[in-house]
């Protein structure tokens, strides 16, 4: 058995997924930055439901108080 010659070198590894065009690397920012937009505006959305039965909850309780109060008559 001989060893292998010196001079031989082994090939360097190929890429498996070709790299990706300008074009798809711009659609995959854009898709990671809507889906981040995505996420806020469900976010501010929940908040603005929160927000809208804080204050149902205060007008209720207004009106509780205002119907308890005595009116003055002049």
């Amino acid at each position: 058995m001989q060893a292998a010659p010196v001079n031989d070198v082994m090939p360097h590894s190929t890429r498996a997924t070709p790299i990706p065009s300008f074009t798809d690397a711009l659609r995959a920012v854009e898709s990671l930055l809507m889906s981040s937009g995505q996420r806020t505006a469900r976010r501010n959305a929940w908040t603005s439901v929160l927000e809208d039965r804080r204050r149902a909850k205060d007008r209720v309780e207004a009106e509780r108080v205002l119907r308890q109060t005595p009116t003055a008559h002049p």
